[in-house]
């Protein structure tokens, strides 16, 4: 017994007649009623009640009819669950971000057009550190990466797509001295206490521009990993710190942004992923947000 076969009974079943149900099947008479008589032979008992003019269903072809129903319908769900997960509409997107991203509009930007085009899709977001997120994606532990460029993404078995550059902002207090400035340079801050994000090596670049043209005057009194805490170390007045211009929408008591005038020095943010991915659903999302870029 197969589709084949419960396809023909049902329609013998709907029809009461074996010639209106061999035209509806595009098949000619005395080839369905072989079939049903290879059914019931099977099955090892008669489903239908034969007469001159019509055909009536058994106690047996009863339980049949329903059986068969319940197994197209089945049938029907497995076929559109599957053409949906083909599709990327259902499944699973795990979506890592370095704190700086969520600021900048394109993660969230990005998660929202996803979560509307594929509602039934789950998305699971979590904060990252920037290398631990490579690691994670190869290691099958995340899909989708928000991070700044750092050494690590050069992994060959990693897909890099550059979403986003912005220039530098200098975090200080609302009464330092150089508050009375829009716009500052590197040798404005020569002998400050300076706070820099040390979560990823390409921060070294940061580094390496400030002692190159500070020299001796270069203070580096602190680094932190995290995004909150060098906004809150340069509200409580323990340096200057420098973020990524999205950072400066947040708003701390005591706390004000200036521009930093060094074209050499960007924050940037990439989309990382692996460049074999096989989940439909992440392929749904890159694709999406790609032509979104």
């Amino acid at each position: 017994m197969d589709l084949r076969h419960l396809r023909y009974f049902l329609a013998v079943a709907e029809e009461g007649h074996f010639g209106r149900a061999a035209k509806r099947l595009n098949i000619v008479q005395p080839a369905l009623s072989m079939q049903i008589k290879a059914l019931e032979a099977e099955l090892g008992g008669a489903l239908f009640v034969r007469t001159s003019r019509r055909v009536v269903l058994t106690e047996a072809g009863l339980l049949m009819q329903a059986e068969a129903k319940r197994i197209f319908e089945q049938t029907e769900r497995a076929r559109l669950t599957v053409e949906r997960a083909i599709r990327g509409e259902t499944g699973r997107v795990r979506v890592g971000f370095a704190g700086n991203a969520i600021f900048s509009g394109k993660l969230i930007a990005d998660l929202r057009l996803f979560h509307q085009c594929f509602p039934d899709a789950e998305l699971m977001i979590h904060e990252v550190g920037p290398q631990e997120q490579v690691e994670a994606i190869l290691a099958g532990q995340l899909d989708i990466g928000y991070t700044p460029v750092h050494s690590k993404i050069t992994a060959s078995d990693l897909a890099v797509r550059r979403i986003g550059d912005w220039e530098i902002r200098v975090a200080l207090t609302e009464d330092h001295p150089l508050t009375q400035h829009e716009c500052l340079t590197i040798d404005m801050l020569a002998g400050q206490p300076l706070i820099i994000y040390d979560a990823h090596d390409a921060h070294e670049h940061l580094f390496i521009t400030l002692t190159q043209r500070l020299g001796e005057d270069c203070h580096i009194a602190y680094r932190t990993g995290s995004t909150l805490s060098i906004l809150a170390m340069a509200a409580t007045g323990l340096g200057l710190a420098f973020i990524p211009a999205p950072l400066q929408q947040v708003h701390i008591p005591g706390l004000v942004y200036r521009r930093l005038i060094e074209p050499n020095l960007t924050a940037n943010l990439v989309l990382i992923s692996r460049e074999q991915e096989t989940s439909e659903s992440v392929k749904a999302y890159l694709k999406l947000v790609s032509r979104s870029v």
